[in-house]
């Protein structure tokens, strides 16, 4: 593997749809000291001055489990933990939860970051969703009105360009966003989609410059929605794109990217490029919602919206390096449903 992939960009808080708590340490205590807006319409504002370990029993974990992730983030290990319950009184109590420590977040302020979601992997509420439409409309939009501003005073076509830029990011936020909040109740699936022809579809309706795509002949029919695992292709696609290439290209910086979508073992399927990959220790953060390359492109939601298709059809994903060197994302069937 050659070169090496941008690190994380620190993504505030705000800007993540799902509930995220920073946490400081008092007297050898995580106590919550932050949370966005999706932390308190889940948590309430009260969550603030707990301690970590108090919220954690709130969410249905054993006493057992909360101190055993209370001493985690006294010595600075990460956290990835499945909670049983859920807050008293609340409707999903059964589904549980899933704590993560997020790295990549905040800005400094505190000493580290949790990501509290919903074991169930559900949608987004609508407070999320204000939140990152918010957060990360305001700028292509300050980008568009500043370029109409230049186009007016100068006449010059290139600043109308870059308005048509600043209008397709804004596009891809809204499509991200509103995937989030299908969730994974919202599938229309077919008996017998052919993988092959839906990647192919999906190739062709992303900006792949010169990059190359190759599609093997044995890949596996599934049950599927095929408008949905058509945006799953779509945003690894764009992910190979705008982060797989190794280095500067003259024109078109993904020339040299070679783009397959192959048959892995199990009955499953895979997506490899022979960029640059990612690092083992970057390689489940990708999933994270808010996860961004240090690039600025990117909505910081693909590889979450990536996640959530996959689990929303019963396939597990895994990150791996590619036999070229460069990213491999492979999806097997978890649990009952046939794969031809």
């Amino acid at each position: 593997m050659s070169g090496d992939r941008p690190a994380a960009e620190t993504v505030p808080i705000d800007a993540i749809p799902e509930p995220v708590a920073g946490y400081d340490q008092v007297a050898e205590v995580p106590t919550v000291a932050v949370a966005n807006e999706a932390f308190a319409a889940s948590f309430g504002e009260g969550a603030i001055g707990d301690s970590v370990e108090q919220l954690l029993l709130g969410a249905g974990a054993t006493e057992d489990t909360a101190a055993a992730v209370r001493a985690a983030l006294v010595d600075g290990r990460s956290v990835d933990i499945e909670l049983g319950g859920g807050p008293a009184g609340a409707a999903d109590a059964a589904d549980g939860y899933r704590i993560r420590t997020l790295d990549g977040a905040g800005n400094g302020a505190v000493e580290g970051y949790v990501l509290l979601t919903e074991r169930s992997g559900g949608g987004v509420g609508v407070d999320s969703i204000a939140s990152v439409v918010s957060h990360d409309l305001r700028n292509p939009l300050d980008v568009a009105n500043a370029h109409l501003r230049a186009a007016r005073e100068t006449g010059d076509d290139e600043h109308f360009q870059e308005v048509r830029r600043s209008h397709d990011r804004m596009e891809r936020i809204v499509r991200d966003v509103l995937t989030l909040a299908r969730g994974p109740d919202a599938l229309d699936t077919d008996a017998d989609v052919d993988v092959g022809s839906v990647a192919r579809d999906a190739w062709a309706t992303v900006e792949t410059g010169e990059a190359t795509l190759a599609v093997a002949d044995d890949l596996p029919t599934v049950e599927a929605d095929p408008d949905r695992l058509r945006r799953l292709f779509e945003n690894l696609f764009r992910n190979a794109v705008e982060h797989g290439p190794t280095g500067p290209h003259d024109g078109d910086r993904a020339a040299d990217l070679r783009v397959a979508v192959g048959a892995a073992e199990d009955g499953g399927f895979f997506v490899a490029d022979d960029g640059v990959g990612v690092p083992p220790a970057e390689r489940e953060r990708v999933f994270d919602p808010g996860y961004s390359a240090a690039d600025g492109e990117g909505t910081g939601l693909g590889l979450t919206i990536v996640e959530r298709i996959a689990e929303a059809h019963g396939w597990g994903v895994s990150l791996t390096s590619g036999d070229a060197g460069g990213a491999r994302f492979a999806f097997r069937p978890t649990e009952t449903d046939e794969v031809a």
